[in-house]
């Protein structure tokens, strides 16, 4: 009686056979944001959006109120000049910063608002930028009643702080053939050659639009060059200032 031989297992196949194959989730690679725009930026053009949209939604009587009420007129602090009390005098400083013409006018604010201001904003912090911000917006509004003195002609807008904001950050940002030591390193001085170009840049463009009167018409200054030129000076000035603060902190 023959036996036959039962072959023996492939005991490295059954292995294999027997295995439960295991998908474990393949980690996505982060992708970064288009946009690293600090909150504060966003929120301070939210609310100059929001400043104007609401405006624009009040009956024309109750707008025109609000422009005469916060728009910068220099006229209103000249001599025999009833401009009313302190919180009137005062308050156009800052409120024609949230006031625009048309949403052209806001919109181009806007957009310096956004290139300019994550630079400073990272640098300086939520609260010392916006800070920052108005007292650009302040200083410009005093170069323009130093140079309108008396005039009746309103300015609006937030291109004199916005001013501000593009000074600083061009003692901010890495320059061709500067050496980059990262955000916190020390501004690029006042006396260099890329703020002195960028400077010189500036203040010619702005006397050109001084000298042709482009953005004046209708009794409101929306284009100010007076404002943008003080709004600059003082961003460039101010700058130190806080660098020098922030250093005495720090010790």
């Amino acid at each position: 009686m023959a036996f036959g031989t039962c072959p023996r297992p492939d005991m490295r196949q059954t292995a294999k056979t027997d295995e439960i194959p295991m998908d474990f989730p393949t980690p996505r690679p982060q992708r970064e944001p288009m946009f690293h725009v600090p909150q504060c930026v966003v929120w301070l053009i939210g609310v100059i959006v929001v400043a104007h949209v609401a405006r624009t939604l009040l009956p024309a009587d109750a707008s025109e109120d609000v422009l005469l009420r916060f728009g910068f007129t220099p006229m209103r602090y000249a001599p025999g000049i009833d401009g009313g009390g302190p919180f009137a005098l005062a308050a156009p400083f800052i409120g024609h910063i949230f006031l625009h013409g048309g949403f052209f006018h806001l919109g181009m604010n806007c957009l310096w608002l956004l290139a300019c201001g994550p630079i400073v904003a990272r640098r300086y912090g939520g609260f010392a930028f916006a800070v920052f911000f108005v007292l650009c917006g302040i200083a410009g509004a005093a170069t323009f009643l130093a140079c309108d003195w008396g005039r009746p002609e309103m300015m609006i807008g937030a291109s004199g702080a916005v001013s501000g904001l593009m000074a600083a950050s061009v003692r901010m940002m890495p320059w061709p053939g500067k050496p980059w030591l990262g955000p916190d390193g020390p501004l690029v001085p006042l006396w260099s050659k890329p703020v002195l170009v960028f400077t010189l840049t500036w203040v010619v463009t702005n006397l050109i639009f001084g000298a042709t009167g482009i953005g004046l018409g209708s009794g409101v200054q929306e284009i100010a060059w007076q404002a943008h030129l003080g709004g600059f000076a003082a961003g460039l000035l101010f700058s130190s200032l806080y660098e020098a603060m922030s250093r005495r902190r720090a010790v």
